[in-house]
């Protein structure tokens, strides 16, 4: 990534950040002893910062540039940890609420289990919330009629899904490519694909016959404590 690109990736990230109102512009000026118009003229593409500029935003915002990168431009998680000598892993297909909200599997929550690839669970990248960290990271459920309804034909009724639950950043995975989500709304799972705008999560359905739902999120809430993960693996029966 040069530095252009950089530059813009940081400029949208504070946008975003703005308009969930997590932050304000003059907040941002105080922090970083810059004028609040040279800040205003950053946001609306009219000046540039320098690198020193760059830095000093980003250690204001506590962010660092690997958070400004799409997820498969990160190394990948083999050159992180050590991989099993094991082919497959087993993991653990549970409930929905599990799912959603248990940091460690118990056993009365596991229904089945699957083999998957060991090499696919190390390469697969991360981008946890810091509080998921010591989550149980992939589990696995069995995906119901309204969930593949509504995202057919990417999903088939009773395919298993594999979430990467410290997977929780609205960043792309893949920069061509959207994410999968799973998020927790009204009670239930949704599988979908998101965008954050005005303080509201977008739930979007690959089936356009089904509704997009907003998540309203609470004052100062990140997105990411509503994303429980990302579909990182499907199964299918043929």
């Amino acid at each position: 990534m040069n530095f252009d690109t950089l530059h813009e990736n940081l400029r949208l990230e504070i946008l975003r950040r703005i308009d969930r109102g997590t932050l304000s512009g003059s907040t941002l000026a105080r922090a970083t002893g810059f004028q609040q118009a040279h800040i205003s003229n950053f946001l609306n593409r009219k000046r540039s910062l320098s690198l020193e500029g760059l830095d000093r935003v980003l250690a204001a915002q506590q962010l660092s540039v690997l958070d400004l990168l799409p997820a498969d431009a990160l190394p990948p998680l083999s050159l992180r940890h050590k991989p099993s000598p094991s082919l497959t892993h087993s993991l653990a297909v549970v409930t929905h609420t599990a799912a959603a909200s248990t940091p460690r599997i118990q056993p009365s929550e596991i229904v089945d289990s699957i083999e998957v690839p060991d090499a696919l669970l190390h390469m697969t990248r991360d981008r946890p919330l810091p509080g998921r960290v010591s989550w149980q990271r992939f589990v696995a459920i069995r995906v119901d009629a309204s969930q593949a309804a509504a995202m057919e034909p990417l999903l088939r009724l009773n395919s298993i899904a594999v979430i990467d639950r410290h997977y929780n950043s609205l960043a792309l995975y893949r920069s061509q490519e959207p994410t999968v989500y799973v998020v927790q709304f009204s009670g239930a799972l949704h599988l979908c694909f998101l965008e954050f705008d005005a303080n509201r999560l977008i739930l979007r359905p690959n089936n356009r016959q089904f509704p997009v739902h907003l998540l309203e999120l609470l004052p100062n809430e990140q997105p990411a404590n509503r994303i429980v993960g990302r579909i990182c693996y499907v199964l299918s029966e043929l």
